[in-house]
């Protein structure tokens, strides 16, 4: 269903439940960021009646999920840690167009937010299945599914605005580049990427 082109290391998720106080860190300063970053696309975009439209929920939304992280934290006496660098995004954002024709830099901007909401995805639904604690099987099921919506709705976007083989084309490009720093990366237990 994501397309993702390299599946995420099956033993990522063992990783994770040894750091449970820093994936939900991580997981919260992800929301964080995902929410901020459907106001900086509003603010660069407030003629695409549109995207104002898709996004002006999402950013309710993915608060809410930030600090539905943060209650998962303190249920378990745990404390919100410092925000770390973020080594997939930053390399994923090397690949996004800077200059040149600024339709180009939009379908990246919409591409990056899709392929992000992918990747959580995937990794959500491999903590839905392979975590022991039931409570945090269920917390990640449902994030999951608004994961995969969000995913899409970047997609809808995109092809609201560009030529859809050009948005194809481009996210083809995207998923092989993504698949690639997959592999790059070491498998880390403390990060959502």
């Amino acid at each position: 269903m994501l397309g993702l082109k390299l599946p995420t290391d099956p033993r990522w998720v063992n990783l994770a439940e040894k750091s449970i106080e820093e994936i939900l860190t991580d997981h919260a300063y992800c929301e964080q960021k995902a929410a901020s970053t459907c106001i900086a696309l509003i603010q660069l975009y407030p003629d695409k009646d549109y995207l104002v439209e898709r996004l002006t929920p999402v950013v309710s939304e993915e608060w809410a999920h930030f600090r539905m992280v943060l209650a998962e934290l303190k249920k378990r006496n745990l404390h919100l840690g410092f925000q770390r660098k973020d080594e997939y995004v930053n390399l994923l954002s090397k690949f996004a167009i800077k200059g040149g024709k600024s339709e180009d830099r939009f379908l990246d901007k919409m591409l990056m937010s899709a392929l992000i909401e992918a990747r959580s995805c995937e990794r959500f639904r491999l903590l839905s299945e392979g975590i022991s604690d039931t409570s945090l099987k269920d917390f990640y099921r449902k994030l999951m599914i608004a994961e995969a919506q969000h995913y899409t709705m970047f997609l809808d976007i995109a092809n609201k605005y560009l030529d859809k083989a050009k948005v194809k084309s481009r996210w083809e490009e995207w998923l092989n580049h993504e698949a690639d720093i997959i592999q790059s990366l070491d498998i880390r237990g403390d990060r959502v990427h």
